[in-house]
């Protein structure tokens, strides 16, 4: 028997290759779709192909946790790209060490402005790297990844209340931590 879309899911768990290669198949471009657009900022395609890979490994693997129909399924998975990718994005973004190819020329921007403009995110990156893991999460989803507060909630197990207090407190210590220093600096 082969894989169609009405037997699919119970032959996948049942750990029978070929409904692999029928979500394969099926679901490559909406998998691409989704680590693509977490992952483009890293400008890294090896990334993108390991992220993608390990998607469809998680979703072998973990295939008898899958409970439902089809359009359930389609959700599922999409939902393991997504977090499998802010892991990716997450692990990608603490080793990346930003280079002069990273700035692009292209923007209409002076070199002073684009330098001036990376060296606040580098800043911003430290600053967000000394908040609590939490909150450093939460602004990563929020701020960098784009996500809305009802996806981080569900995400980090919080209520959205709590989501954005922690976003408001780790801006006011986001501004302290960037104004301390400069104090420092100055001998007040």
């Amino acid at each position: 028997m082969k894989s169609n879309d009405t037997n699919f899911i119970r032959r996948l768990q049942r750990q029978e290759e070929d409904a692999l290669e029928f979500i394969v198949d099926k679901y490559l471009p909406l998998i691409k779709g989704i680590t693509h657009k977490v992952l483009a900022p890293l400008n890294n395609c090896g990334v993108i192909e390991e992220c993608i890979n390990d998607v469809f490994l998680a979703i072998w693997n973990h295939s008898k946790k899958f409970n439902g129909d089809t359009h359930d399924f389609r959700k599922w998975i999409c939902a393991i790209a997504k977090f499998k990718s802010i892991d990716y994005y997450r692990k990608a973004s603490k080793e990346i060490e930003f280079s002069s190819d990273y700035m692009d020329l292209n923007t209409g921007k002076s070199a002073e402005d684009e330098l001036i403009l990376q060296e606040d995110r580098t800043e911003l990156i430290r600053l967000i790297n000394h908040l609590e893991p939490v909150e450093r999460d939460i602004f990563i989803m929020k701020f960098f990844l784009g996500l809305n507060t009802k996806d981080i909630s569900l995400k980090l197990g919080l209520t959205k209340a709590a989501i954005d207090n922690r976003i408001y407190r780790g801006k006011k210590k986001l501004n302290k931590n960037a104004i301390t220093p400069m104090l420092g600096e100055s001998g007040i």
